[in-house]
């Protein structure tokens, strides 16, 4: 569930005198992240009267802006930092390509940019201008967080009163639209819904775009508290009658914990929510992803292995120290039992620091996810639900998920669960399944279930 996150890096000042004018130019490479899932990143290098202008863009993501700190060039060494984004790059560079490696939060890629210029792919499904309908800038408060909210409402008309829907976003900083590799689904769910005399509400994520807050210390609790925000100024606003929830993915299993408490909730939508405990979810999902991507079984095996070690210990204690020296432990004797695993060069001790580091990162998001059970939340609703998934979900599989979704709202009255054939995560219509597929797939989102959520909404209100 957790994506990482490429943004565009530009206007920079650039150090060293060997920069030489052959460097210049456009350049493209694909940047592998998180198993198969796949960004294409573009660098742009111009010759200025006073230096270089440079940019670093992930155009599957349309991100832009993001200043470099530093970038120098003694040939053929090239480097960059962004101090933003939390970003760095070294590399090589040789006449038609320029090698090296990118390291973000911690975690490096390797990187290799090829002249030329990488095309975005064509979305048909976004809104053109005019739009038929009215659109609004709004801010809303968080009081317990002591933060600014900013996103867009969309109503069937500026006059008038409408049942409305928050859309809420999945897991990884994502602005208003939910825009990843290209896509942006909530702007096609809310022109869409709009268009069918529903209002919609859609915002940036906290500590990203134009929210205030941090993301990074934020856990699923804090997000849903941001919901709870939404929900408190939707019942401000005289044009709103009702107000029900959308989530995707993490968004989905935030909507149930939301509803659980707040009797404002109309209703919510689960667009592959979850339904079993974060632990099981990320073991099953890392699974089927690498068997999709041909990694032979003993490969999962051992990655399974390993990765229920560590979950186990994170999911049964609450004490970070503990589980930290517990961490430790465990990384110091699978380095004993598996010496081959510690990189030469390297340490048992440097090789354990960098394990753990990557086991609590990101903290404490990370740590309430894999405790987390949904149906702890979903017992407790009793607002009509349609929960949703794609047949070829590889990260929030079908068959697990809404089969514990189904049980625990066993006592309420008004469930829909449905699965759809040939779809993934992101409801488009797809091969595998396989994250590697998104960003290629011109769909961005299932008419058909737009239809149906459109349908299910309006037969509910009134």
């Amino acid at each position: 569930m957790k994506k990482t996150i490429i943004t565009t890096i530009t206007t920079l000042l650039l150090t060293g005198s060997g920069f030489a004018q052959s460097i210049t130019g456009s350049w493209n490479g694909l940047l592998k992240i998180g198993g198969p899932l796949q960004l294409h990143i573009a660098l742009n290098i111009e010759k200025t009267d006073t230096g270089f202008n440079v940019n670093l863009a992930s155009p599957d993501q349309g991100a832009a802006n993001i200043p470099i700190s530093e970038f120098i060039y003694h040939e053929p060494a090239v480097s960059f930092t962004s101090k933003g984004i939390g970003a760095s790059y070294t590399g090589e560079y040789k006449t038609d390509s320029i090698t090296g490696t990118f390291t973000q939060s911690g975690r490096s890629f390797p990187l290799t940019f090829h002249r030329g210029v990488v095309e975005r792919l064509k979305h048909p499904q976004e809104p053109v201008l005019p739009l038929p309908y009215y659109t609004e800038e709004v801010s809303f408060e968080n009081p317990s967080a002591h933060i600014k909210l900013a996103g867009t409402l969309s109503l069937p008309q500026q006059n008038g009163t409408y049942p409305a829907v928050i859309l809420i976003t999945g897991s990884g900083p994502q602005n208003r639209n939910e825009e990843l590799l290209g896509h942006k689904p909530f702007l096609i769910i809310s022109d869409y819904l709009t268009r069918q005399g529903i209002a919609v509400l859609r915002y940036d994520d906290r500590g990203f775009a134009k929210s205030e807050g941090s993301f990074k210390t934020a856990t699923t609790l804090d997000f849903a508290s941001d919901v709870e925000s939404a929900v408190a100024y939707l019942k401000t606003r005289k044009e709103i009658k009702q107000i029900g929830l959308i989530g995707h993915s993490e968004g989905g299993l935030i909507a149930p914990i939301v509803a659980a408490k707040n009797k404002d909730v109309a209703f919510i939508v689960m667009l592959a929510g979850t339904g079993i405990r974060g632990d099981k979810l990320l073991l099953l999902q890392t699974e089927l992803i690498a068997r999709a991507e041909g990694a032979p079984d003993s490969t999962i095996a051992k990655t399974t292995a390993i990765n229920k070690g560590v979950f186990d210990i994170i999911v049964n204690n609450q004490n970070d120290t503990i589980i930290k020296n517990n961490l430790i432990t465990y990384f110091n004797k699978y380095a004993a039992d598996h010496p081959a695993e510690v990189p030469a060069g390297t340490t048992t001790e440097q090789y354990v620091a960098a394990r753990v580091k990557e086991c609590m990162t990101p903290w404490p998001w990370l740590k309430f996810l894999l405790q987390y059970d949904p149906v702890t939340s979903l017992q407790k609703v009793h607002c009509p639900v349609l929960a949703l998934n794609g047949e070829k979900d590889l990260q929030v599989p079908p068959k697990e998920n809404l089969a514990y979704i189904r049980k625990a709202l066993k006592g309420n009255k008004d469930v829909t669960v449905k699965e759809y054939k040939e779809l993934n995560h992101l409801f488009q219509e797809c091969k595998t399944g396989s994250p590697s597929e998104y960003a290629g797939i011109e769909q961005t989102f299932s008419p058909q279930v737009l239809e149906d959520i459109s349908q299910w909404i309006k037969f509910r209100m009134h």
